[in-house]
């Protein structure tokens, strides 16, 4: 016997239809919240630039004073500058994370 599971017509066609209810679900519960719209896109993009533009300009800023403070062989400029868009780059997939949680959470409630 096999463990595997079937993959008969009939099941290619349950999964077809599960996933265009899904879907079809997914696109009437948008048509629904029309509150969030083009202007809460736009806000959210911004969002996600300026936590990441502002750690890296934070990092470049405090490494361009101690260049000049503490002048060593090493850039602490370019050192801090790079730790700084790392930061960024994690706070802005916090953000995101966040925002792709809610909307699942919200389109599991409209299941249920």
């Amino acid at each position: 016997m096999s463990d595997k599971p079937s993959n008969t017509p009939e099941t290619q066609k349950r999964s077809f239809g599960q996933a265009v209810g899904t879907k079809a679900a997914r696109k009437l519960k948008a048509r629904r919240n029309t509150d969030k719209g083009v202007w809460f896109g736009l806000g959210m993009m911004g969002l996600v630039g300026w936590s990441v533009a502002i750690p890296t300009l934070l990092g470049a800023a405090l490494g361009i004073w101690l260049d000049r403070r503490h002048p060593t062989e090493y850039s602490w400029t370019l050192a801090l500058l790079v730790a700084g868009l790392v930061i960024g780059c994690f706070n802005a997939w916090h953000w995101v994370a966040k925002e792709d949680k809610e909307m699942r959470d919200d389109l599991d409630d409209g299941h249920e």
